[in-house]
């Protein structure tokens, strides 16, 4: 957008605002307009869609406190938004030199009448010089790009990628080295860390542009399985079989422990298969997870074969509980 734009629209006007209208009037009237003149209620409408690009313009100056400074700035030295005319006279209002002659020594008696152009008009500064624009750029911040436009510091890019840990390493923490865009970095993976989990490194993606701080680098971890043992938050999960007359008389079992030690666990009678047992604080012990249980799921184990002292106590079992059928209801529940 150039200076001459800048001059001849009232971007206030445009969102229907005061010039003294707060930055939460502003968005209000912009949302308000945004929505009323959007090309997707009003399709194959080509004012509305000029409405539309009218407004995200007028809010783009005015929602941004330094172009909006720039913006009142530029239109009160142009006394409310006259057009600059390439010579004297015309319908379009005071020309440029009625409003910086003075800068030059214009308008005195006697004085040389001196030019100055926009863009696109054909005439050129005494010397060479540049159009409207380059004169008032320094006065604004202007840099190459248009008045009014400036260099903003933007944020580097974030970065993702992914590191593979054996799940001893990732209960422990461990130093992986990563190569991400032709980088190569070495980083710590806290201990802890779970199968899926994101860990951000602040700073580590792309480096920001004009003075932005750079992103950060993203990396999800994976973790390999364990034979026993998986991780749940800052428990400890693992499956421990047990006999049919474990589960139904009650016994105390030993189990492993994520340090290389064993817990005894107690297994009450009637236990069911798929129940889960609860060791207390037996789980994780670092610094993101501390005081953490181990969690005993119980899988009760039928034997393939048995003995015939073993299949003349189970059918002495069977008669002993003659007439309980856990399937009692079953298929009435499956009817509703």
């Amino acid at each position: 957008m150039t200076g001459q734009d800048w001059l001849e629209k009232d971007f206030y006007a445009t969102l229907g605002v005061a010039k003294d209208a707060d930055a939460d009037a502003i968005k209000k009237a912009y949302r308000k307009l945004a929505r009323q003149y959007h090309p997707d209620h009003n399709p194959g409408d080509a004012k509305s869609e000029e409405r539309f690009k009218s407004i995200g313009e007028a809010y783009a100056v005015l929602s941004d406190p330094e172009q909006r400074k720039q913006y009142d700035a530029l239109r009160a030295m142009a006394g409310g938004g006259a057009r600059f005319s390439a010579g004297p006279g015309g319908s379009a209002g005071p020309g440029f030199e009625d409003l910086f002659g003075g800068m030059f020594g214009q308008g005195e008696p006697g004085g040389t009448r001196v030019r100055y152009s926009t863009p696109g008009s054909g005439q050129s500064m005494p010397g060479g010089a540049g159009g409207f624009e380059d004169i008032l750029q320094g006065m604004f911040g202007g840099s190459g790009g248009g008045f009014g436009s400036r260099r903003r510091p933007q944020r580097g890019a974030d970065v993702t990628t992914s590191a593979t840990l054996p799940f001893r390493q990732a209960v422990s923490g461990s130093t992986v080295q990563l190569t991400v865009d032709g980088r190569t970095m070495t980083t710590r993976i806290p201990p802890g860390v779970h199968d899926g989990q994101k860990i951000r490194l602040r700073g580590k993606g792309r480096p920001g542009q004009n003075g932005g701080e750079p992103g950060d680098l993203i990396v999800t971890v994976q973790v390999e399985p364990h034979p026993v043992f998986t991780i749940d938050g800052k428990n400890v999960r693992m499956t421990v079989p047990i006999t049919f007359d474990e589960a139904a008389l009650g016994a105390t079992i030993e189990v492993p422990t994520l340090d290389g030690r064993t817990v005894k666990v107690k297994v009450p009678a009637g236990t069911p298969s798929g129940r889960t047992l609860r060791v207390r604080r037996k789980g994780l012990d670092v610094p993101l997870a501390p005081d953490g249980d181990l969690l005993v799921t119980v899988n009760v184990v039928v034997p393939s074969r048995l003995s015939s002292a073993a299949k003349a106590a189970v059918k002495a079992f069977a008669e002993a509980n003659d007439g309980v059928n856990p399937r009692d209801g079953l298929v009435e529940q499956a009817a509703r």
